[in-house]
């Protein structure tokens, strides 16, 4: 995705814009045959998705380097190459003889956002929308689709950048990354622009900012919602994970930020923010700047005040499941009202819209009533004791029933204590596979099912623990086991429709499963089109 139209530019024009401190670009080789420099239309570090007038950026890889791909990305129409010392090394002799100017750069992957910002043009002064970017372990993909829906409430034209979907206007595809590469990234910002959407929302994932992919956007607001265990794989500690969180709320990245204060790190995060923020509560705390008060349940969902610093009060509704998607409603709330919209104006367009009762695919996502069905993509322990505690019903003998897994080749420490969680929350675990990847199944489920009987063993719990497997029967099983005033959980996959075994994608998406599920069992599924596949 990106715009119709980009004004061409040669690439000494591009580079004048770069940031100033970054260093300056070396021509290693220019056109052979002396002529007018070529324009640049746009910036790409995949040699597959070349398009003529393009950049490539040839970035080192961990098998191979960009650079190995000079050849096929100038055959597609690439104009000028970047890259690094070890790169120019394979694509100057590529480029031998041809018109295609070679530059050098180090480190190369410093330029690609900034790069990707000024060909695109993204985010100018005065035309973009109004960006939002929610960064945190659980909440992120709730608080977007809570934010476009209350800027559509608001009247405005949305856009939406994230896990399930990009969106620009009525336009959608689905996603591949949580947050997409950062020419990628500018180049849907540069769409939004050039189709007029007003306001924009984008999930922010600790990988995004790690390797990169949000380089060069800056954010009117950014929002966290919490931090805790998921993706040790990748960053090692809980404090590195921290690390990389904190660096979205800083003067380059964003302007305003809205931190949810009810755990630590968000107590961190908001006392180390470069850049003025507003702090939001859902458990009291003093501090605040923003404190949810008065939570009532009403049907599964509940209504809620947020009072403001100036004794401001908003009387909200959200539809959604458990008291953590209140947290996730009263942060896209506050932060709209960062962005300079009044709270009056606010409070109108939600007791007109209720916008925080849209659905989100895979998230607290009600397949079925009686018993109480329902499919979300908690997939770490935090993310499902909460859900868990939110699902359960005070009825007289009603149980919960949790069908889950963990996923291959992820952080390995947090499979026991998702068995332990389950076991201590629900009061029939069945133990499934998730996406093994090329891990083995058995291994997988066996560390959860350690967790969970260590815990049931150890605490003298009452819970029935069950691995049943493949995750289609794991789900069969539990509708078979349950009964009309039951609660039937399916987490850890949410939106997901393929899941990946030993290098192959199979088909299986738990929505669709757990209504089949439901029929087959002689309970009535709700209507397909509150199923989003």
């Amino acid at each position: 995705m990106r715009p119709d139209a980009v004004v061409p530019r040669t690439m000494d024009e591009v580079l004048a814009e770069l940031p100033s401190e970054l260093a300056r670009v070396q021509l290693v080789t220019g056109p052979h045959d002396g002529g007018a420099p070529a324009s640049i239309t746009g910036v790409t570090i995949d040699s597959r998705e070349v398009r003529a007038g393009d950049l490539y950026i040839a970035l080192p890889g961990t098998g191979r380097h960009g650079a190995d791909f000079t050849g096929q990305a100038v055959a597609a129409g690439a104009t000028a190459v970047l890259t690094d010392d070890q790169g120019v090394a394979v694509a100057e002799p590529a480029l031998s003889g041809s018109r295609i100017p070679l530059y050098r750069a180090a480190p190369v992957r410093d330029y690609v956002g900034p790069l990707a910002a000024v060909v695109f043009n993204s985010q100018p002064a005065g035309s973009r929308p109004v960006l939002y970017g929610v960064t945190g372990t659980n909440g992120k993909t709730t608080t977007t689709y809570f934010l476009t829906a209350l800027e559509s409430a608001l009247g405005r034209s949305t856009g939406l950048i994230g896990t399930i979907e990009i969106r620009v206007g009525e336009t959608v595809i689905p996603s591949i990354l949580t947050t997409p590469e950062s020419p990628q990234v500018h180049g849907i910002l540069a769409l939004m622009r050039e189709r007029g959407i007003e306001a924009a929302a984008m999930e922010v994932s600790s990988h995004a900012i790690e390797y990169r992919r949000v380089d060069g956007v800056h954010f009117d607001v950014a929002g966290f919602t919490n931090l805790t265990q998921d993706h040790l794989d990748l960053h090692g500690s809980m404090e590195e994970y921290f690390a990389a969180k904190a660096a979205l709320f800083r003067p380059n990245r964003t302007r305003r930020a809205v931190v949810l204060i009810d755990d630590p790190w968000g107590r961190r995060i908001a006392d180390q923010a470069g850049v003025e923020t507003l702090t939001v509560s859902v458990t009291g705390a003093s501090e605040a700047d923003w404190n949810v008060s008065e939570i009532q349940r009403t049907g599964l969902g509940h209504t809620f005040t947020l009072i403001g610093p100036q004794r401001q009060q908003l009387r909200l509704r959200c539809g959604l499941p458990g008291t953590f998607n209140v947290a996730n409603a009263a942060l896209a709330a506050v932060m709209v009202l960062a962005s300079g919209v009044e709270a009056d104006t606010l409070q109108r367009a939600a007791d007109a819209h209720d916008p925080f009762t849209t659905q989100v695919p895979g998230r607290m996502q009600l397949i079925a009533e009686r018993p109480a069905a329902i499919v979300d993509f908690a997939h770490n322990p935090d993310a499902l004791e909460l859900t868990l505690d939110s699902v359960r019903v005070p009825d007289a003998g009603s149980r919960v029933i949790v069908v889950f897994g963990a996923t291959g080749q992820r952080d390995v420490s947090k499979r026991p204590i998702m068995g332990a969680t389950a076991a201590r929350r629900a009061d029939v675990v069945i133990i499934t596979d998730d996406d093994p990847h090329d891990e083995d199944a058995a291994s997988i489920r066996a560390d959860v099912l350690e967790g969970a009987r260590v815990a049931r063993d150890g605490e003298n719990l009452s819970c029935e623990i069950i691995e049943v497997f493949p995750r289609a029967a794991a789900i069969d099983r539990a509708v078979a086991l349950a009964r009309q005033g039951d609660v039937v959980l399916v987490a850890g996959r949410g939106h997901e429709v393929w899941q990946e075994v030993k290098g192959v994608n199979l088909p299986l998406d738990d929505r669709v499963e757990l209504a089949a599920a439901l029929t087959r069992h002689g309970f009535s599924a709700l209507s397909g089109n509150r199923i989003e596949s």
